[in-house]
């Protein structure tokens, strides 16, 4: 009996130590698959479009029959302008918008230039050199996202088809000025459908029609207003579009443009051959902001070039590259011109040839960027809607060195050495 029941209560207790086995293991088991769940358990990051409708003045969403792009500031922060950097130009303030540095920083100084240390050949937006890394500084949005373990995506922007830091986005597309609106929206809600893993979080789209039509028409025209009411329509299509994908709840759009538009006239022209010979100088770049230096092989020297022109002209200024008002921050890069020749708002600088030839085809002059960051009529435009921003709410304009530590952090980020400070643009955040 004493045996019979030893033997029973070794049973009991090996069943009961194989229960309990038993119930540890699958306790184990149960921890580790929960431990691998929260592993393999990937919150939903946000995503950020950034839209630039180039050549977009601060008021025109005011003038404009642009009922998405005034629902998107309702249900986000609007600004009341975004205040470009010099020269209020496209290719340096699209940089300056994607990288936060000033264009003296970044090196993109103007949408033409010259760099002796790099060859012969002028930098200009449409030419084989936008597509030499040599002339690209800074770190773009794109780069720091691939950098740190996301994906980036460009429908277009300044320096998205260049190589920058050994980096390029995931996805990009050669400029094509004429590649349909609507092809640029489904391209990039066709990056958007991507699986998870491939879905890029950070996706630029760019429009040139706005600005196109400023400078042929004016930015007081109405084909300038038609202009963005046709652009209306492709942002209504690209916010349907993520709604339809089911995305609306990650999705942060920020709206931007690069610079404003002055109204010209064809009784405010200064002709540069009125007080400098024009055989001893080159100029680089465009009205109404001209680089000036002398001509290989000329007399004619930097102070000489300033002296001719200095007090000439009342709607006329000139400065030597080192002293350039402190406010514009464009002093320190080797590639700004010796000499800088500015004219007032909504003048234009020319050369007697072009005023000739403007004359001969009727031309009436449209309208024109590139003049003094003070100015209210070189005011973008800065909208940001989406989760993590306040809602309904207007605040002061906005510098766009900026925008980048803005992005950066909703994307969480960690930002490149940058001139923009997110404590200046922080109150537009939840």
């Amino acid at each position: 009996m004493k045996m019979d029941s030893m033997a029973t209560r070794i049973s009991k207790t090996r069943t009961n130590n194989r229960s309990a086995a038993r119930r540890a293991l699958s306790a184990v088991l149960l921890a580790v698959l929960a431990v691998g769940a929260l592993g393999a358990f990937q919150p939903a990051r946000p995503i950020v479009i950034l839209v630039s409708l180039d050549g977009w003045r601060h008021d025109y969403s005011h003038r404009a029959n642009v009922p998405a792009i005034k629902a998107l500031a309702e249900a986000g922060v609007r600004s009341e302008g975004l205040i470009p950097t010099f020269p209020t130009k496209t290719f340096p303030n699209h940089y300056t918008i994607v990288t936060g540095l000033y264009p003296q920083n970044h090196g993109i100084v103007s949408n033409t230039m010259v760099d002796p240390s790099i060859g012969p050949e002028r930098f200009t937006m449409s030419s084989a050199t936008a597509r030499d890394s040599r002339w690209w500084s800074g770190e773009p949005l794109w780069v720091t996202a691939e950098k740190q373990g996301q994906r980036a995506a460009s429908m277009f922007w300044p320096g998205s088809e260049v190589e920058i830091g050994s980096v390029r986005p995931s996805h990009w597309k050669p400029y094509q000025d004429d590649f349909p609106h609507r092809e640029r929206v489904n391209q990039v809600l066709d990056w958007l459908r991507l699986p998870e893993s491939e879905r890029p979080t950070f996706i630029t789209l760019y429009f040139s029609l706005v600005d196109t039509v400023g400078h042929n028409r004016g930015p007081e025209s109405t084909e300038v207003l038609a202009a963005c009411a046709e652009l209306d329509v492709e942002i209504a299509a690209l916010v349907e579009g993520v709604r339809a994908l089911g995305l609306s709840s990650r999705v942060h759009y920020v709206i931007v443009s690069d610079h404003g538009m002055s109204q010209l006239s064809n009784s405010r022209i200064i002709t540069l051959d009125d007080y400098l010979d024009m055989s001893q100088v080159q100029t680089i770049d465009g009205s109404p902001v001209i680089g000036l230096s002398p001509r290989p092989g000329s007399s004619m020297t930097n102070d000489a070039i300033v002296a001719a022109l200095r007090g000439k002209h009342p709607r006329l200024t000139v400065y030597k590259r080192e002293e350039m008002p402190a406010h514009l921050h464009y002093r320190t890069h080797h590639r700004i011109p010796p000499v800088i020749a500015m004219v007032d708002d909504g003048w234009t600088l020319a050369s007697r040839p072009q005023v000739l030839g403007w004359q001969k085809d009727g031309r009436v002059l449209g309208g024109a960027h590139g003049y003094d960051t003070n100015l209210k009529s070189m005011q973008g435009l800065f909208i940001a809607t989406g989760p993590q921003f306040r809602r309904g709410v207007v605040v002061p304009p906005v510098q766009s060195i900026h925008v980048y530590e803005l992005m950066a952090r909703v994307l969480g980020l960690t930002p490149a050495p940058n001139d923009g400070s997110l404590r200046e643009i922080a109150h537009v955040l939840r």
